[in-house]
């Protein structure tokens, strides 16, 4: 199993979500974030003054997915995603040792 993290912008979270259900994503976890890559972050201007905004935001979604479905889920991330501009995010694809469904004490795949 796989842990699959995406960092993407947040207005594409609906496309994301619709591209992995296609996939057969069953479930993910979204949480809100800040961050800034290579560039730094952004400017943002008022009145006649710009101001540094440090920490644009983003939204992470983490995936577990079996290892025979991870360049699937990943692929699926990437189309939906991509803008073909700065900022559209990264995808972190970990090893999981272990999941454990507390409901039912399923584990493993079957607890994915």
């Amino acid at each position: 199993m796989k842990k699959v993290e995406a960092i993407i912008k947040p207005f594409k979270l609906e496309d994301v979500k619709e591209a992995l259900a296609a996939v057969g994503v069953q479930g993910m976890t979204v949480t809100e974030v800040k961050g800034f890559g290579r560039t730094g972050g952004n400017k943002e201007t008022f009145g006649s003054a710009a101001y540094p905004i440090d920490f644009v935001p983003k939204v992470k979604i983490e995936i577990i997915a079996k290892d025979e479905t991870v360049h699937q889920v990943v692929d699926a991330i990437v189309a939906a995603a991509r803008t073909g501009r700065i900022g559209d995010g990264k995808i972190f694809v970990q090893p999981v040792e272990e999941v454990i469904r507390i409901r039912t004490g399923e584990r493993g795949e079957e607890a994915i």
